[in-house]
């Protein structure tokens, strides 16, 4: 089975350090360099599309731009790009979401995916005025989730939930095609709702087995609901000619933090009700080495952009060479999505696609030459 390869729009900014704010707290990050202004990201959109990537993640949250306008405001820039839209469901009525997500559609030419993000931290949440706590947060997304597919199934929708509540739900016509469904989240309460909706299931950049773990606990969940779901993963990147110089380049982001905004980000992270996010920080406990190799946790595998960054924190680092031959390691587990980023974002883009993509090719692990395997509809296993 060949590999599908995102890219990230940097809608909070973007540069030659790791100048992401984290996610709960913008005062804890530097200035960006550069910052997100329609005509920067609309060269890295470009980027991404003239290197083949088959779609952007554009994430959401406070210490961003909203990415339903964003990318819509991106379209015209692109001509294939897809646009992974991340959008919270406890700060938006399904009803509404199920229409923005069939106009956007319509507007675009099917060029809509939808990653669900529930979220982790009480702080962020209660920023959008959700007070519900983790599990609960997954419940309501479970409801949610189950009210949007039935709208878009083309008949009125009632449904009295223990969170949610709509009576004869339904929109002027449902999207065509079905945008899919990308959703994450390590914890009990997030796997079974998972299986029963997502198209596909996304994780954070852990090693492969553990990956391979993670994986094998959501396929069997999806097969006792009798469905099939894609599994995709959520990494950086840092590809050169050689692995010298990649690693280079990963000391150079390493020698520009300050160890008292790594100490402070690092005691906010580990106070996180996200699970996946606890496990992206027991990686690296919060360690700041003087050398970028000590935070090494796997062959080519980096834990050092979590020092600062919320979510993802691992990197894919080495030679193009070194670097597909990590995503082929991710693939022979299961892994068939690859959301992808660096710093700078548009210049990375050039890095990955023209050393990477090539490789990937010769293994015979990318559909074509210019694109990628489109997204499946999830399955009814037989």
């Amino acid at each position: 089975m060949s590999i599908t390869l995102h890219w990230f729009l940097p809608t909070s900014g973007d540069g030659r350090t790791i100048v992401e704010r984290f996610h709960a707290n913008r005062s804890l990050g530097p200035s960006a360099q550069r910052t997100p202004d329609i005509d920067y990201l609309a060269q890295v959109a470009r980027a991404a599309e003239a290197q083949g990537f088959d779609g952007v993640l554009t994430p959401t949250g406070t210490w961003c731009e909203d990415a339903w306008l964003t990318t819509a405001a991106l379209l015209r820039e692109t001509s294939r790009l897809r646009y992974l839209v991340a959008f919270r469901p406890g700060v938006i009525s399904p009803t509404l979401a199920a229409q923005m997500a069939a106009t956007y559609q319509r507007i675009s030419k099917g060029r809509l995916l939808l990653n669900i993000v529930t979220g982790g931290d009480d702080l962020e949440q209660r920023r959008f005025g959700d007070f519900f706590d983790h599990d609960q947060r997954y419940a309501r997304t479970d409801e949610f989730l189950s009210i949007v597919r039935g709208i878009w199934s083309g008949t009125p929708v009632d449904f009295d939930g223990e969170h949610l509540r709509v009576a004869g739900a339904t929109v002027l016509a449902a999207p065509d095609p079905l945008p899919p469904l990308y959703f994450g989240g390590s914890s009990d309460a997030a796997l079974p709702v998972a299986a029963r909706h997502a198209d596909v299931y996304l994780t954070w950049g852990e090693p492969p087995a553990q990956v391979a773990e993670k994986i094998g606990r959501v396929r069997e969940l999806a097969r006792a609901a009798g469905r099939e779901i894609r599994f995709g993963i959520r990494l950086h990147t840092i590809s050169r000619d050689t692995s010298v110089e990649a690693w280079a380049e990963a000391q150079r982001l390493i020698d520009a933090l300050d160890p008292a905004k790594v100490a402070r980000a690092q005691r906010q992270l580990a106070a996180s009700e996200s699970i996946g996010q606890q496990r992206m920080v027991a990686l690296h406990g919060g360690r700041l080495p003087s050398d970028a190799h000590a935070l090494e946790i796997h062959p080519h595998l980096w834990a050092g952009i979590g020092l600062v960054r919320g979510g993802a924190g691992t990197a894919l680092v080495g030679s193009h060479a070194e670097v597909a031959d990590l995503i082929e390691e991710y693939h022979a587990v299961g892994v068939e999505e690859f959301v992808l980023s660096g710093y700078p974002h548009l210049e990375e883009a050039y890095w990955f696609g023209e050393g990477v993509r090539p490789e990937l090719r010769r293994r015979g692990l990318l559909a074509e030459a210019g694109g990628a395997a489109p997204v499946r509809e999830a399955a009814t296993v037989g």
